[in-house]
């Protein structure tokens, strides 16, 4: 049985990813990375459960999550589009297994950024961002999640690939081994790697061509 919280606050921050607060349970925890199952707390619902990751770190008094919504699903991501301030769910326990681990090469495919938003807050609160990477593939430029936070942040660093545009200043086409190579330079990093199945398949399979080894990959296990 989950617990019950309220939203508290609710932003539409690119054309289909809301950002949502809740009140913080007391005594919930999470490591930075982790996520949790949501349902609302309304018949025919309690059952749908999705999985989003904590964008929020573990210290704020309250949780928050980035959830990029799906119109055609009948599912969380769907109706959450028409919630609003005050509506009550119900939030199960954290889990999950990518975790900080330092400075490294960040590859997120669209909502797959999720865990590296909270990790990345870390590291810059923390000053050990160092020399990280964010590689980061999109359909376009109106997709990119938190593009004023990353390139604040990372500068340089903040590299965008767009599948469905080709603009100035951005990679066109999907993540391959020429653009990582560009990039990052020697295969000594840690990788950081979350996104839709296919792209994790595709981009581990690049790695591996690139002589990055699984202990060097960090990832959520499904």
């Amino acid at each position: 049985m989950g617990t019950l919280v309220k939203i508290q606050y609710l932003e539409k921050i690119t054309p289909d990813v809301l950002r949502i607060q809740f009140e913080k349970p007391e005594g919930y925890s999470f490591i930075t990375g982790q996520a949790a199952d949501i349902s609302f707390d309304e018949e025919g619902w309690k059952d749908k459960l999705s999985c989003f990751t904590f964008t929020s770190l573990p210290e704020d008094d309250f949780l928050e999550f980035t959830m990029k919504t799906y119109p055609v699903h009948e599912r969380v991501t769907n109706k959450m589009l028409s919630a609003k301030v005050g509506d009550q769910l119900v939030l199960e326990e954290a889990f999950g297994d990518i975790k900080n681990e330092g400075e490294g090469i960040f590859i997120a495919g669209g909502a797959g950024i999720t865990p590296f938003i909270a990790i990345l807050k870390v590291l810059e609160k923390s000053g050990k961002i160092g020399n990280s990477k964010l590689i980061f593939a999109n359909k376009t430029s109106t997709d990119i999640i938190d593009k004023v936070y990353f390139e604040k942040i990372l500068d340089k660093n903040f590299i965008n690939v767009l599948s469905e545009e080709n603009v100035e200043g951005y990679e066109h086409g999907r993540i391959s081994a020429e653009i990582i190579k560009k990039y990052v330079n020697g295969n000594g990093d840690k990788y950081y790697l979350c996104g839709p199945p296919p792209m994790m398949e595709a981009v581990e399979k690049i790695l591996a061509s690139l002589g990055i080894t699984v202990n060097q990959i960090i990832k959520e296990a499904f």
